[in-house]
């Protein structure tokens, strides 16, 4: 073999060893994760509270706003949520009211809730729960959410993917330093009832 060869062969397997180690190295990189920013007119934190342990008291939140994270390959994500507690809406006027006051939301002294995730649990590629940081009253408390429903769809308004989901947990009020009427015999465990829709951003 002249050395004309020999060079020839070298530079062949150099090649076909640079094609492999880039072939590698692309394989290992997990699928970029994608971007969703909540859809304000389809995200509506609700809640429900005891009343004398006869009845409940229902309201929402008429706004909220953040993003979410999902890499539903690497089954990773985050989950970022603001919401203005001045929103707060049971449908009657004067309970709106006083839930802003003092005694309750206080929403002069606390005008934002956040919720920061810490992890997000998938089976497949579906996220089931949700655990994180919520803030509320000034008192931050882990609150683990699970996902009652999660679905991603092509947005027949928008024409671009958006996923929505339903989540719930429980809270005690008491463990956020709302304490009005437990002294009169008021449960302070919430329920949570979430409703998110997002909308990815590319």
């Amino acid at each position: 073999m002249t050395a004309l060869k020999k060079a020839k062969l070298i530079v062949a397997r150099i090649d076909v060893s640079v094609a492999l180690m880039l072939m590698l190295s692309l394989s290992a990189v997990p699928a970029s994760a994608q971007t969703y920013i909540i859809d304000p007119m389809h995200t509506f934190p609700s809640f429900e509270a005891d009343h004398f342990g006869a009845s409940f008291w229902r309201g929402k939140f008429n706004k909220s706003s953040g993003k979410v994270v999902l890499d539903r390959v690497a089954k990773t994500g985050t989950i970022d949520i603001e919401i203005d507690t001045a929103s707060v809406d049971f449908g009657y006027d004067k309970m709106n009211e006083h839930a802003r006051e003092e005694d309750l939301l206080d929403v002069q002294k606390y005008p934002t809730a956040t919720y920061k995730s810490t992890s997000i649990k998938f089976k497949g590629k579906q996220p089931i729960s949700v655990d994180g940081y919520l803030t509320l009253h000034g008192v931050t408390r882990p609150v683990h959410l699970r996902l009652n429903r999660f679905k991603c769809f092509t947005h027949p308004v928008f024409k671009k993917e958006a996923c929505g989901a339903d989540a719930s947990a429980v809270i005690r009020r008491n463990e956020f330093g709302i304490n009005y009427a437990l002294d009169f015999g008021f449960s302070p465990e919430v329920k949570l009832a979430i409703q998110v829709e997002a909308l990815r951003t590319d």
